[in-house]
């Protein structure tokens, strides 16, 4: 009997991750599973045990992969205020391709999953709560640095460019015209840039 071809999991996972990002949870089924992973449903099992694993795993690999990209910016950014500014300018240029033009996908699990799922909206809870963490030490870096105010409460700032973060990207997801994205997109960094001292 023919062996099965060993699977590639970074690939598998990145399917799994766009597929659930894109239909969610419960609208995913088994066969849609089976087709977007080039998996029998038995080899899908002893790969990840569960759709409840999988899904899990493609949360984890969601949020890993936002949190480099975001980093990516930062730290090409003049300073860490600008690299927040030039973060939610980015919105505005995203292409046609780019999954970051849909809802994030763990709003979308918790708003889905909430009553259903109280596993995976609880992990999708955590994952938001690291997200906003990054940007948390961000604001802190910028605070350090002099650039805003030294009574600055960077976790409630935190809480509002995550928020930003999250309207951007359901403009994206509803679509909006690009001219009014780009017009929000400038008009919340601006409200960024306005942080830093001396800003008028």
């Amino acid at each position: 009997m023919a062996r099965a071809a060993p699977y590639d999991r970074d690939a598998t996972l990145d399917a799994a991750m766009s597929l659930f990002w894109e239909r969610g949870y419960h609208a995913t089924s088994l066969k849609d599973l089976e087709a977007a992973l080039s998996m029998k449903p038995g080899s899908i099992y002893a790969a990840f045990k569960s759709k409840e694993n999988l899904y899990l795993l493609a949360m984890e690999r969601y949020t890993n992969r936002f949190r480099a990209l975001f980093r990516e910016r930062i730290a090409k950014a003049s300073s860490p205020l600008q690299g927040m500014a030039d973060y939610l300018h980015g919105f505005a240029a995203l292409p046609e391709e780019d999954a970051a033009r849909q809802a994030c996908m763990l709003v979308k699990t918790i708003v889905a999953t909430r009553s259903t799922e109280p596993a995976i909206a609880a992990q999708s809870e955590v994952y938001l709560t690291l997200m906003r963490d990054e940007f948390r030490q961000i604001f802190e870096a910028a605070r350090a640095r002099g650039e805003i105010p030294a009574d600055s409460d960077c976790s409630t700032l935190a809480r509002r460019f995550q928020a930003y973060v999250n309207v951007l990207r359901l403009e994206h997801h509803q679509g909006t015209d690009e001219r009014e994205i780009e017009a929000l997109a400038r008009s919340l960094a601006s409200e960024i840039e306005a942080l830093r001292i001396g800003k008028k």
